[in-house]
């Protein structure tokens, strides 16, 4: 089977904030067509614009800052499951969610969020990522609760995946964050690989 890059990014600067935050700005301060000899722009944003990854010094006091999360992390064999409720609760978590895999992506047209309780039931499956379609892992009520039951636990977070095109299912994922040091999120490049995957030391 070929090997399909499947890209699961929203967009940065098109895609819609969380409520609040501010959107991001992009400028051009070079321009050939002005008669500089190159183009070069500035982008101005939060760190949780379009897809991106949270670390725990988002909800945490002293927690580990983006830099600092392994990238192991972000690379490897994932699941990706549909979820058809809005909240994730612990009974949902503990009848619907797969054992035995190191990540999930959660596919949900977008509207998904975790309550305490699931937050909670994932953060002690042992994965090492979670990943939603969502702007959020917490709810417009209650975003530290879950962020800090998941985070808590040194379980990365994707947040805003594009999963619209993708199937449930084994695929492999990357997913990394920029090098920032300091602080507690990065915007990603998140594709999904499909098909063979060879690598050797």
């Amino acid at each position: 089977m070929d090997l399909k890059i499947i890209d699961i990014t929203k967009d940065l600067i098109t895609t819609e904030p969380y409520p609040g935050d501010p959107a991001p700005e992009l400028s051009i301060f070079s321009s050939i067509a002005g008669g500089d000899g190159c183009n070069m722009a500035k982008l101005s944003t939060t760190l949780h614009c379009g897809t991106h990854a949270d670390a725990p010094l988002h909800f945490i006091e002293n927690g580990k800052t983006i830099n600092s999360v392994p990238l192991e992390k972000f690379v490897g064999e994932c699941r990706v499951i549909e979820v058809k409720t809005d909240m994730i609760t612990g009974e949902y978590v503990d009848k619907y969610f797969p054992k035995g895999t190191k990540r999930v992506l959660i596919k949900s047209g977008g509207k998904v969020f975790f309550e305490k309780t699931g937050a909670e039931e994932a953060a002690f499956l042992g994965y090492e990522l979670i990943g939603v379609d969502s702007m959020s892992i917490g709810s417009p009520g209650d975003q530290v609760n879950p962020h800090r039951a998941i985070l808590g636990e040194d379980v990365a977070v994707l947040e805003n995946l594009d999963l619209s095109e993708v199937e449930p299912g084994p695929y492999f994922l990357v997913a990394m964050p920029l090098k920032i040091s300091g602080v507690e999120a990065s915007p990603v490049r998140a594709v999904l690989l499909d098909g063979y995957v060879f690598w050797a030391n």
